[in-house]
Parts: C-alpha cells; sequence; structure tokens
C-alpha cells in the first residue's frame, strides 16, 4: 500500500511539482545537506552539551535527563528508519536506483536532531518572543530539508512526510519524559 497504491499516485503527481520548481538547485543541495547527520548531529550535540551544563550548574533535579533523552531520541532514528526501509523497500523518484526511501532518513535526523535542540533551548530562553523564534526556526529549518530533498529528486515528498509525522512522536516522547520524570521531589503529585 505504501510502496504502490494511491500514495504513489499522490507522490507522481506532487513530485514533479516540487522537484520543477524555482528553487535554484545549489540552495535545494544546502537544505538537503543540512538533514545529514554530519550537519545535524554535531548541532544536537551542542545543544546537549549546553543543556546539561546549565542544569548542572543551577542544580536542577534531574538535569541530565533532558539531555539524554534527546541523545536517546537521535539513537532511535536508525534504529526505526532503517527496518522500516528494507521492510517497505519502496523505490525512490525517477533517477534513483534502488528501493529504502521510504521513510526518509536525512528528514528523520533533521527533526530529531532540530527538534531535540530547540526543545533542549527552550528552557533557557527568556521572553516568548525568543521562544517562538526559535519554534519557527525549527520548523523552517525542517521544512526546508524536506524541500529540498524533494527539489533535488532524492525522495518522494511523502517519503519526509512521513518521517516527520513519525519522528514528531518521538520527539512526543522525549517531551512527555521530561515533563513527567524531570520534576523536583516537592513538584511530584502526591498519592490521593
Amino acid at each position: 500500500m505504501i510502496a504502490d497504491g494511491p500514495l504513489r499516485d499522490a507522490d507522481e503527481r506532487l513530485g514533479p511539482w516540487i522537484t520543477g520548481s524555482r528553487l535554484p538547485d545549489g540552495a535545494a543541495e544546502l537544505l538537503a545537506d543540512l538533514g545529514s547527520v554530519a550537519v545535524a548531529a554535531p548541532l544536537l550535540a551542542a545543544a546537549i552539551a549546553y543543556a546539561a551544563w546549565r542544569g548542572h550548574r543551577a542544580g536542577t533535579y534531574r538535569w541530565w535527563l533532558a539531555p539524554v533523552t534527546a541523545a536517546m531520541a537521535m539513537a532511535v532514528v536508525p534504529v526505526l528508519v532503517i527496518p522500516l526501509k528494507e521492510l517497505i523497500g519502496r523505490t525512490g523518484p525517477p533517477g534513483m536506483d534502488g528501493t529504502g526511501y521510504y521513510p526518509s532518513g536525512h528528514t528523520a535526523t533533521a527533526m530529531v536532531a532540530y527538534g531535540g535542540a530547540t526543545l533542549l533551548l527552550l528552557p533557557y530562553l527568556r521572553g516568548s518572543y525568543a521562544r517562538r523564534e526559535l519554534v519557527i526556526a525549527c520548523a523552517l529549518l525542517n521544512f526546508g530539508v524536506g524541500l529540498g530533498l524533494v527539489r533535488r529528486g532524492y525522495h518522494w515528498p511523502l517519503d519526509v512526510v512521513a518521517s516527520w509525522c513519525l519522528f514528531g512522536m518521538v520527539l512526543q516522547v522525549m517531551v512527555v519524559v521530561v515533563a513527567r520524570h524531570g520534576r523536583r521531589a516537592d513538584e511530584e503529585p502526591q498519592p490521593k
């Protein structure tokens, strides 16, 4: 159903519209490259180090939880993406050989790295303006990676959308774990 059928039909209609867009090849390639592990993972590592340093320095209860959860979220990317690519065996857009395009690993990497970094940095930003701008920048960056991948013909549009959905859920798990288990002892709900 995913490899062929109505989803494939939608990709074949939408894909050429994006690959034929006016976005210059160099800009599209740069956007696609922002989803590589070599670019995205160091940014997340820097955010992990910063959040751990700030939390430890401030004496925050369970200061290590958010950084460790973000690192684990990044470790989940290949654990989920590689088996799904093998299981689904979807062929790529015209000009791409083989199978294993669904879901997009670059999109997943970007989603977790930039989304995780955003979640780690939000508590340290003052004011709603800075926080809102960071979230908008993260969303635009992830959209740009997906656009670049499709524009360059590396992925079908739904390969990218699938990664956004799947790894959006991974980031939500990160939020829930940190919110539920990162509370101070005096903030824990008391049994009734």
